[in-house]
């Protein structure tokens, strides 16, 4: 598998940067959710705050991700072989 890994220029496939977004968000939504939950007492307030502040969150990611995409500083140089 590691056989496998090539380097990669600083520029990830829109793809990728969207499947990281959802899938880190989902784990977030739950976290939120639970918190929400424990401290409003009622589930379907703490699904409601969970969900808002996470479409919110994960515009906010995805453009994140892809600005530093286009930002080249501390990323090594690729060299041609």
């Amino acid at each position: 598998m590691l056989g496998d890994l090539r380097s990669r220029s600083a520029l990830q496939a829109r793809r990728r940067a969207i499947v990281k977004t959802l899938c880190y968000r989902l784990i977030m939504v739950l976290i939120t959710v639970t918190v929400a939950w424990a401290v409003v007492g009622d589930i379907g307030d703490a699904v409601n705050i969970g969900l808002v502040a996470n479409v919110v969150k994960t515009g906010t990611y995805y453009f994140y991700e892809r600005t530093w995409d286009r930002i080249s500083w501390g990323v090594p140089a690729s060299t041609s072989e």
